[in-house]
């Protein structure tokens, strides 16, 4: 863990390294950035040498505190000057299931058009829909009530920005999915209508056909007419 000292000099670095477009970024500012890129990619070796899925994300975990001061001192600025160390904390605070910082990461990288790091061939809007998609969509019922409201904003973040339609389509699966354990069934098949109209190999046809079922049979009896 760092100290509160530490932490503090380094979210002041981090907001040095946001100056204006025409301004230079100090020495020092500069020189503690390629320090943060030296050990990310230190880190990336060490999960690279990890094989499993479940141990990379409880590193990830014990990891991503190291780089939160950075962050909150980039995200304080606001310059929205291009940086691989916010980009690729953004992508482990979805896989750690941070969802707030990842949130708060996309929105700020939507807004200055950054870009995804070498390595990802995909943008920011369509990491953040397919990714938060993708846990939610491995979680059970009862977990995915939970993460509706963490869905809906990322489908507001990511609304008008041009996508793979299989993407969206995933997103708004997983949207549909969290309203049916939320018990919100007529949305929940609204979502999963959508997510069918944008790829119809999404998998959500025998989902609708039970959610039809259940919104039928959950209908108030229609009122008896007069003797």
């Amino acid at each position: 863990m760092q100290s509160p000292a530490k932490a503090h000099w380094q979210r002041a670095m981090a907001a040095n390294n946001q100056p204006a477009e025409d301004q230079a970024i100090p020495a020092g500012a500069a020189n503690q950035y390629e320090l943060m890129l030296l050990k990310l990619a230190e880190d990336k070796r060490r999960l690279k040498d990890i094989q499993s899925i479940e141990r990379k994300i409880e590193v990830k975990a014990t990891l991503l505190p190291d780089y939160l001061p950075w962050i909150e001192g980039v995200l304080a600025a606001g310059a929205g000057r291009q940086d691989d160390v916010l980009m690729t904390v953004f992508v482990w605070a979805i896989d750690i299931a941070d969802f707030a910082l990842a949130i708060k990461i996309g929105a700020y990288a939507i807004e200055h058009g950054l870009t995804m790091p070498d390595q990802y061939k995909r943008d920011v809007p369509c990491v953040l829909a397919e990714e938060v998609a993708d846990v939610a969509l491995k979680e059970s019922d009862d977990m995915r009530a939970g993460i509706l409201p963490v869905l809906l904003a990322v489908a507001g973040l990511v609304e008008g920005k041009d996508m793979p339609d299989e993407v969206r389509a995933k997103l708004h699966k997983a949207i549909g999915y969290a309203q049916r354990a939320a018990g919100d069934l007529v949305k929940a098949r609204e979502s999963l209508a959508l997510a069918i109209k944008l790829h119809d190999k999404v998998g959500v046809k025998k989902d609708i056909e039970r959610l039809d079922v259940a919104i039928k049979n959950s209908a108030p009896p229609a009122p008896a007419g007069d003797a």
